[in-house]
């Protein structure tokens, strides 16, 4: 997904702190110098100023922006704390808006066909009584952009109904493998940068693995319109493009199933990098496009580990400028204790100071104190060191930002 500029947005003054310092190596080390000397808390720290990141657009935060398919609300990640890890439903970010020629009068089915003994309707009603809490669940675009300040992710309190109990419901044929999982996407308007059309195709392991559910409520209150209402796939841990909005429909499906409009369009983005050529009877030149085309010939669109800084700020401290560097680690399946970071390309990695990485299902908050040799320009690049983890994005510099440092 491309971001386009709307509006211009106008950046807050970086001499203001307008959320609570998250840098908590920092904050320890005033808080041991303090008590080490009898001074109170904050008599050797001041906070100067917001360190803005550079090369960058001016996408807004915290305001809707296009509509319909082409509506996008982004996140202003620095103002992320430790009391601020849940997004508040109004600020969760929106990749599309509810299309607007969506009618609900009440009353909500999934049509469920395919590979099936019979086709049915399901009434949400019926599948209502099976929503459970499920915990806090962070969702990613694949398009999530530094031309868009990566503002396309937020975490939330999920409530919602397993997909195992949505299946309970239907007598699936036993050559059955894969299950697509669709949602209304009726727009007036086009949108140069999207396709119409929402459905994703996954093997039926892949949703008992990832606790993929039916969300109904979001932050403990109904599930906005557009976060889907009534009903939205989230499949944890994968890239927000797989987490349907506004399901209405399931189709069980065998090996031999095409992709849909939604997986090739997010191909790239997915990092699907390999291709079949039995497929189709593909020609050479299609193949050497790298375009899957079977469901099967796509890799799971899963997150990978992925850590970004969201907020540099400038202190004074003793009287030395040092520059307090916090972010955030999310993705994959397993913990890291190995995450570093550098400063310039040429630069060598260095441990992250401060984390304590305890889960995969949302983000963990990060910090570092950082001391610069000399003014000018820096990017700040995040690395796993020495782990068999996958960071395919993390590799190629993808969440990498730049500030200019002015002073030291």
């Amino acid at each position: 997904m491309r971001l386009e500029t709307r509006r211009i947005f106008l950046r807050r003054s970086v001499g203001v702190a307008v959320a609570a310092p998250i840098g908590f190596a920092l904050c320890r080390e005033l808080r041991a110098n303090a008590g080490a000397e009898g001074l109170p808390p904050h008599a050797r720290r001041k906070l100067l100023a917001a360190v803005p990141f550079v090369d960058e657009g001016d996408f807004p935060l915290g305001a809707v922006v296009g509509s319909g398919l082409g509506g996008r609300l982004a996140l202003d990640l620095s103002t992320l704390t430790p009391d601020t890890l849940i997004t508040p439903n109004e600020r969760f970010f929106i990749r599309t808006l509810c299309p607007d020629q969506l009618r609900f009068n009440g009353s909500w089915m999934i049509s469920v066909r395919g590979l099936v003994q019979a086709p049915m309707e399901l009434p949400l009603e019926d599948l209502a009584p099976h929503a459970v809490p499920l915990g806090t669940h962070l969702i990613e675009c694949a398009g999530n952009t530094r031309e868009g300040h990566y503002g396309l992710i937020s975490a939330a309190k999920w409530t919602g109904i397993p997909i195992s109990k949505v299946l309970e419901q239907v007598r699936i044929l036993p050559r059955a493998t894969r299950v697509l999982i669709g949602g209304f996407d009726k727009h007036s308007q086009p949108d140069s940068g999207s396709l119409p059309g929402a459905s994703w195709i996954f093997t039926l392991e892949q949703l008992q693995a990832s606790g993929a559910f039916l969300a109904t409520r979001m932050n403990g209150a109904p599930l906005p319109k557009d976060h889907g209402y009534p009903l939205r796939l989230v499949v944890p841990g994968w890239y927000g493009c797989a987490c349907i909005k506004w399901v209405n429909e399931i189709e069980l499906l065998d090996d031999e199933a095409p992709a849909t409009g939604q997986m090739w369009e997010y191909a790239g983005r997915t990092h699907q990098d390999a291709f079949r050529s039995s497929a189709f009877g593909a020609t050479r030149a299609f193949e050497r496009s790298f375009q899957p085309l079977l469901a099967r010939d796509f890799k799971p669109a899963s997150i990978d580990l992925a850590a970004v800084p969201v907020r540099v700020e400038k202190w004074l401290v003793e009287g030395e400028r040092v520059y307090q560097v916090a972010g955030i680690l999310w993705g994959g399946d397993r913990l890291t204790k190995t995450l570093v970071i550098r400063f310039n390309p040429d630069a060598r990695f260095m441990p992250v100071e401060d984390y304590a990485h305890k889960t995969n299902a949302t983000w963990t908050l990060w910090s570092h104190t950082f001391r610069p040799d000399a003014p000018g320009r820096y990017r700040i690049q995040l690395a796993v060191s020495g782990e068999p983890v996958r960071t395919r994005r993390l590799d190629t510099g993808f969440y990498a930002r730049t500030i200019d440092i002015t002073e030291v």
